[in-house]
C-alpha cells in the first residue's frame, strides 16, 4: 500500500470540513454530495457497535435512502418540530490506506446545538468511521458511521451528525 501524502490527507481533512458545513448551514444538497454512488450513512449508539447490535438511530444503508433522508428532512418533517442550529467540532485521529484511492479514517466529534430560544448545548459526542474513496471529481463517502458516546441526548436528532 502506498504512504498517505500531505495532498491526500488534504483531500480527506477538505471531505470532512464539506460535510460538516453543510450540516450546520443545513445545505442538504452539499451534505449528500459528500457522498460516492455507493454512500451510506449510519447513526448508532456505542453500546450497539461495542455490543455489535445492528440497531441504529439513523441507517441509510444506500445512496436511494440518503436522498430519502434529505426529502423527508426538508419536504415531510418541515415545520413539524421544533427547530435547532448544530455546530460541528471535528478531530482526525487516524487515517490508513484500504486500497487504491481508498481510505479509513477515524475522526473525533463534538456538536453543539442552539435552539430557537437560542440556548446552546451539547447534542452528542462520538467518533466517525469513515470509509473514502478518491476519485476523479475528489474526495467522496463510500460510508460513514458516526458512533455516538452520548446515550441520552438533550432533544431528538433530526439532522445527521
Amino acid at each position: 500500500m502506498s504512504a498517505i501524502t500531505a495532498d491526500i490527507l488534504a483531500a480527506l481533512d477538505a471531505l470532512q470540513i464539506r460535510y460538516v458545513s453543510a450540516l450546520d448551514r443545513r445545505d442538504f444538497d452539499a451534505w449528500l454530495a459528500c457522498f460516492d454512488s455507493e454512500g451510506s450513512y449510519i447513526c448508532t449508539p456505542r453500546e450497539n457497535e461495542e455490543q455489535g447490535l445492528p440497531l441504529a438511530l439513523m441507517m441509510d444503508d444506500c445512496y436511494a435512502r440518503l436522498k430519502d433522508r434529505v426529502s423527508y428532512i426538508t419536504q415531510v418533517w418541515a415545520g413539524t418540530f421544533e427547530d435547532y442550529w448544530t455546530r460541528h467540532l471535528v478531530q482526525r485521529l487516524e487515517c490508513t490506506p484500504n486500497g487504491p484511492n481508498r481510505y479509513t479514517m477515524l475522526t473525533n466529534f463534538g456538536v453543539l446545538y442552539t435552539s430557537a430560544l437560542g440556548r446552546s448545548e451539547v447534542l452528542v459526542a462520538g467518533y466517525y468511521q469513515d470509509d473514502v474513496i478518491i476519485g476523479p471529481d475528489g474526495a467522496r463517502f463510500r460510508s460513514k458511521k458516526a458512533v455516538l458516546d452520548t446515550s441520552i441526548t438533550p432533544r431528538y436528532l433530526v439532522y445527521p451528525v
